[in-house]
């Protein structure tokens, strides 16, 4: 079996220990979960991670792929500040990384997906060397902070695609590790309702609570298929951004193969996270 490690993590930024600030206690839940995931996944010992996020480069009506040499990102407490639409001028507390991408499979998941699947293959600066280095977004860092340093591939869905296309997206990634013998550890890094909190940036709708609710039952039986299900007024309502990110990894793991195990699932601001082995 080519992918040999699957989960379902989150990325709020505090979750990290060197960004909590003033509340040491703030998502520790979520994060003695991951550290968890990140023993699990070092057991099952990839030659490959590959991340599914919502937040690294877009590109609009496409998905995409990076396949630069190198990916390297930043994050700090002032990123954190920015989330919440909060001012900070100093950068306070940072988490560097930089880690190699597997450009064959990278090139291989591409060349599986086109031309049925609109995809956009991404460098940066140069065809080879350290210049050709594309940004981590906090949807890849704050999971790969936990698990173990291998090389990366870096996947962008693409929300304005069909639900359909995220599940086919999947199925090339899993024919792509199969055709490298590749052992694959596969993250699709979602948050879910974004609108639990009358302070929060999205603001207050009960559909939040709702919609998490039938998410964590939904994967908890492994039927993560049920999440192109929702009607789009609950989904507008509740901001979700993990629905697509799912269903990349529903693609890729088919669900008689699925071993779901929900280690957590907490809310402490506005959003909702989840933490879930699937393989």
């Amino acid at each position: 079996m080519s992918i040999v490690f699957a989960a379902i993590a989150p990325h709020g930024l505090p979750i990290l220990p060197e960004l909590v600030g003033d509340g040491p206690d703030l998502m520790s839940k979520t994060r003695a979960s991951l550290v968890e995931l990140g023993r699990a996944a070092q057991t099952a010992d990839p030659d490959a991670l590959i991340v599914i996020t919502p937040h690294g480069i877009r590109a609009e009506g496409q998905f995409t792929l990076s396949a630069s040499v190198y990916m390297e990102g930043e994050l700090s407490e002032q990123t954190a500040a920015l989330m919440v639409r909060a001012h900070r001028l100093d950068k306070g507390n940072r988490v560097h990384m930089r880690r190699a991408v597997d450009r064959e499979l990278a090139r291989e998941i591409a060349k599986l997906a086109s031309p049925d699947l609109p995809l956009a293959v991404l460098n940066f600066a140069t065809a080879d060397g350290p210049l050709s280095t594309l940004p981590l977004d906090w949807g890849t860092m704050i999971p790969l902070y936990f698990m173990p340093d291998r090389p990366v591939v870096v996947v962008q869905t693409a929300p304005s695609r069909p639900f359909e296309e995220h599940v086919r997206l999947g199925r090339a990634i899993r024919v792509a590790c199969d055709a490298l013998h590749r052992r694959a550890a596969l993250i699709a890094s979602c948050d879910w309702a974004h609108a639990h909190a009358e302070d929060g940036p999205y603001g207050y709708h009960e559909d939040a609570a709702r919609l998490d609710a039938e998410v964590e039952r939904a994967i908890a039986e492994g039927d993560l298929e049920r999440l192109a299900e929702f009607p789009a007024e609950m989904m507008q309502n509740a901001r979700p951004d993990g629905m697509w990110q799912a269903l990349v990894l529903a693609g890729a793991v088919p669900k008689d193969e699925r071993h779901p195990r929900v280690l957590s699932y907490e809310r402490p601001t506005y959003f909702g996270m989840l933490c879930a082995q699937m393989l």
